[in-house]
């Protein structure tokens, strides 16, 4: 089977006070073009971890993460492979943030937005990191916003809206580059049952679209059950897949 993603045998081994704590067990996972993943367990069970790493934003102890060069690979990223996958982890922490631009969208619990801006300059921020004009920007920017339903919202501060909209505003900022993937760390964790819900089919809708793959933390089974496949960890491990 071809996977657009594949983890394989990623170990995360962490030293405190208290000594070696393995956060993950040589975890094997392939993920396919267009899915949508959940990715459950109990608190201290490694999801958060396992996301993370999957989106670069932190390296694994032991193991590779692997991407299809065809579907991820873009200007500016030469990792001198010619297998059609490549270890991610192979590139320099500079070309990882380059390629976490371009390719990859997070959506985490707190939206993380900046308070002393509007929702279109905050949903702006990764064009104009990545040296897209700002008009051309500011155009992606509103587009995107249009999408998520905030077209009257564009130059509300974050302290001017709902939650539900602080949220949509974090996710047209995940979505304004058109990423291949989006990784969610309990999206939905803040908001009502009902809130929640409407930003799950805003997930679903994107998928839909733009064909971006989800793959989604949570501990609602309620939001998990609406998702193609879903995985569960325990001490660091796959236990259980739907």
């Amino acid at each position: 089977m071809s996977y657009i993603i594949e983890a394989k045998g990623v170990w995360k081994v962490f030293t405190t006070d208290g000594g070696r704590v393995e956060a993950l067990k040589g975890i094997s996972l392939g993920i396919k073009a267009d899915e949508t993943l959940g990715v459950v367990g109990v608190s201290g069970s490694g999801k958060s971890t396992f996301l993370y790493i999957l989106g670069t934003l932190d390296r694994p102890t032991e193991g590779e993460v692997h991407y299809r060069r065809n579907d991820f690979i873009r200007k500016g990223v030469d990792v001198q492979s010619d297998n059609e996958k490549t270890n991610i982890f192979m590139l320099s922490d500079t070309e990882l943030a380059l390629f976490r631009n371009q390719e990859i969208g997070f959506v985490f619990q707190f939206h993380y937005l900046l308070s002393e801006f509007s929702a279109l300059e905050n949903v702006m921020m990764p064009a104009l990191i990545q040296g897209i004009e700002k008009k051309q920007a500011s155009d992606l920017a509103a587009d995107v916003l249009q999408k998520v339903g905030l077209q009257d919202r564009l130059g509300h501060r974050p302290g001017e809206l709902s939650g539900g909209e602080q949220q949509r505003v974090a996710i047209a900022r995940a979505v304004v580059l058109k990423p291949n993937v989006i990784f969610a760390d309990e999206p939905t964790g803040n908001l009502d049952h009902e809130t929640g819900l409407s930003v799950l089919d805003l997930f679903l809708k994107l998928n839909d679209e733009y064909g971006i793959v989800l793959v989604l933390v949570s501990h609602n089974p309620d939001l998990t059950m609406r998702l193609g496949r879903t995985i569960r960890l325990s001490d660091g491990k796959i236990v259980d897949e739907d």
